[in-house]
């Protein structure tokens, strides 16, 4: 009986550990497919998503509708550019700032 236990608990702890890499994997996968590089809309929001790892500032030009485009620097990670109904792209210029 009570090695049938040890099975039961050892399967029981097995699954667990599996369960537990899998949902860490899916975790660390979210924030880059909810995030991805470059510009990017939500629902009503318009974002650009500076991926880098070497923390440098980049200018990016950003399109706006019924309004002149600006210019602006942006450093690493998520920058809110205005809502997405008046903000029609953003991309990079090729400089940093």
């Amino acid at each position: 009986m009570v090695r049938i236990r040890r099975k039961v608990i050892g399967a029981l702890g097995s699954a667990a550990l599996a369960l537990t890499s899998l949902g860490a994997v899916t975790a660390a996968a979210t924030p880059a497919a909810a995030y991805p590089c470059g510009f990017y809309e939500t629902q009503s929001d318009a974002y650009y998503n500076h991926c880098t790892s070497d923390g440098s500032r980049v200018v990016i030009q950003v399109r706006v509708a019924l309004a002149p485009d600006y210019e602006k620097c942006v450093g690493p990670g998520r920058t809110w550019l205005g809502s997405a109904g008046k903000v029609q792209g953003a991309h990079y210029v090729g400089r940093t700032c």
